[in-house]
């Protein structure tokens, strides 16, 4: 099992930027590929950006693209989000999750999530 625990959002001017963390427990991080995801009131969870085991294979959803980038540190067993000329539609609770070889952008195809962390972003 994984426990995911995300980090470093916060309230950022448009056109700022924020580094987002998600931190995994276990020994096992490298076996999963990652996502994040966010999702805002009265709304379905939306796919931002995904990467592969070794890191190799990454996919953003359109909206973020060339805005955004995902990495990850398996020897921190750490994901990061650095998310740049945000905009205020970016405004929503990211979570990050965890899955198996074949998960993408699809939220059921993740089998172990953070709790979100608040990112708002002002205009």
């Amino acid at each position: 099992q994984v426990q995911l625990a995300e980090s470093g959002g916060g309230l950022v001017q448009a056109g700022g930027s924020l580094r987002l963390s998600c931190a995994a427990s276990g020994r096992t991080f490298s076996r999963y590929a990652m996502g994040w995801f966010r999702q805002t009131p009265g709304k379905e969870r939306e796919f931002v950006a995904t990467i592969s085991l070794s890191g190799g294979v990454t996919y953003y959803a359109d909206s973020v693209k060339a805005r955004f980038t995902i990495s990850r540190d398996n020897a921190r067993n750490t994901v990061y989000l650095q998310m740049n000329s945000l905009k205020p539609e970016d405004t929503a609770v990211y979570y990050c999750a965890a899955g198996g070889l074949r998960s993408w952008s699809r939220p059921d195809e993740y089998d172990y999530w953070g709790q979100g962390t608040q990112v708002t972003v002002s205009s």
